[in-house]
């Protein structure tokens, strides 16, 4: 088995990935501290061609340098918009007919591994801040709430680890 170079993965480059037909996801970042993270995501966010992210309250937006240590570029392909609220983001998703649904901890969430979204349905995910979580507010007015499946002792993800693990689950859901 021989490891591929660069050029045999055929990579979209930043205006083909523009061109090309979305994932119909939104990832939205509920006051996000690490930049680390916020990069991260937008390179999760390019892998799997997310329609957009919602950078909300006190995440950090490009470009910066913190951001692009682990963005790696994808800040320039994937669509991004700034709200100074989340819950002012929520409220244009679900006039847009997007389902909002927050990854959190809850009575009566969804397991991760139970959540069937309809094919092709436009659909919106709230992360929350690294130690606070998705705020209550934001969970009042969701759709509904996700939760990752988790039996160790933490009972917790890094924001950054949350993102990759949904995105990849809806990516395959709704798209493949």
């Amino acid at each position: 088995m021989r490891k591929l170079l660069n050029k045999e993965l055929n990579r979209k480059t930043t205006g083909e990935f523009k061109e090309a037909a979305k994932t119909p996801v939104i990832i939205v970042l509920d006051n996000i501290r690490s930049l680390n993270n916020v990069g991260s995501v937008f390179r999760t966010a390019d892998a799997f061609l997310v329609q957009a992210i919602y950078l909300c309250g006190i995440t950090g937006t490009p470009p910066n340098k913190d951001i692009q240590k682990t963005a790696l570029g994808s800040t320039d392909s994937v669509t991004w918009k700034y709200f100074k609220s989340t819950l002012e983001a929520v409220d244009e998703l679900k006039q847009n007919n997007y389902k909002v649904y927050a990854v959190e901890q809850t009575e009566s969430a969804v397991m991760l591994n139970d959540f069937i979204p309809e094919k092709k349905e436009s659909v919106a995910v709230v992360f929350g801040n690294e130690v606070k979580g998705v705020t209550q507010e934001v969970i009042d007015v969701s759709t509904g709430v996700i939760e990752i499946p988790q039996v160790g002792t933490k009972h917790s993800l890094n924001i950054a680890v949350s993102a990759g693990i949904v995105i990849w689950d809806l990516f395959q859901k709704i798209v493949l």
